[in-house]
């Protein structure tokens, strides 16, 4: 897929038939944000209000101090979390989300772009 293919951000149904891919998701150049849920474009909301930024940073906060010298770690947005789909190739995964906050206990899914592999 070319990302002249891609110009614009659509509402799913006007992509129907179109599956799109993590490998696809990596080429995408839009100014806003989205995520790729089984393989369709979702735009994301706008950035957060100021309660959201300040909830979710004291949330993030007791969450990194509680995890303090164990093995989970905390991330926050934008931070990609890439789904995989059974047997097949990263590239394949046809779900990357922006969670606000994500902790992850399995250090091997953690990679340089996100995270990969199914949350628990």
């Amino acid at each position: 897929m070319q990302e002249k293919d891609i110009p614009h951000v659509h509402d799913p149904a006007e992509d129907f038939g179109i599956e799109y891919t993590y490998a696809d998701y990596l080429k995408f150049e839009f100014e806003e944000m989205v995520e790729l849920i089984r393989g369709k474009i979702f735009k994301m909301s706008p950035a957060p209000k100021t309660l959201h930024q300040q909830v979710s940073m004291k949330l993030s906060a007791k969450i990194f101090n509680f995890l303090d010298q164990k093995a989970c770690q905390v991330f926050h947005a934008p931070f990609d979390v890439i789904l995989p789909v059974a047997n097949k190739k990263r590239e394949k995964a046809t779900t990357v989300v922006q969670p606000d906050i994500v902790v992850i206990c399995k250090p091997e899914i953690i990679e340089e772009g996100g995270c990969f592999g199914y949350l628990i």
